[in-house]
């Protein structure tokens, strides 16, 4: 079971994986090898999977994204398999769920510009058969991050 501690260790990792643990270990009242114990021990756990530099997106050259959702006519265990290597290769693809409803699948795309989504569909459709994709494209980022709450952790 996590504690107080270790839940505050967490957020402030999320919101900066950085941070030296002299600091972490005084925002959480304790000593810093204390502090790096919990750190070390939420590592082994798995409640901390790794540490990750954010990226400026418009920096690196992909300031534009697109959401293809996707229909598919086959659902079995192999098919399943196909599609997921086909996109794994594919960088722009920052992320990929299987859906209810009447989609099966929403990619998240990074592009430079919207003109790119092609090269990834044409890439994409060489490799696996789809029977729908529709794409919108984001307008504005509302809310973005890949921080999770820290409340529930067991």
């Amino acid at each position: 079971m996590l504690d107080e501690r270790d839940t505050k260790i967490l957020s402030l990792l999320q919101a900066d994986a950085g941070v030296p643990v002299a600091e972490l270990a005084e925002r959480v009242n304790l000593s810093l090898s204390a502090c790096a114990r919990r750190i070390q021990k939420l590592e082994e756990s798995g409640h901390i999977m790794g540490r990750v530099a954010v990226l400026d997106r418009e920096k690196m050259g992909v300031p534009t994204t697109v959401f293809a959702l996707i229909k598919t006519a086959h659902h079995s265990d192999e098919w399943i398999e196909l599609f997921r290597k086909a996109i794994s290769g594919i960088a722009e693809i920052v992320e990929a769920h299987r859906l209810t409803g009447n989609y099966d699948y929403i990619l998240k795309i990074v592009l430079p510009r919207v003109e790119h989504y092609d090269v990834i569909y044409k890439e994409i459709v060489r490799k696996v058969e789809l029977f729908d994709v529709s794409a919108s494209i984001s307008m504005e980022v509302l809310k973005s991050g890949n921080a999770v709450p820290v409340g529930y952790a067991r």
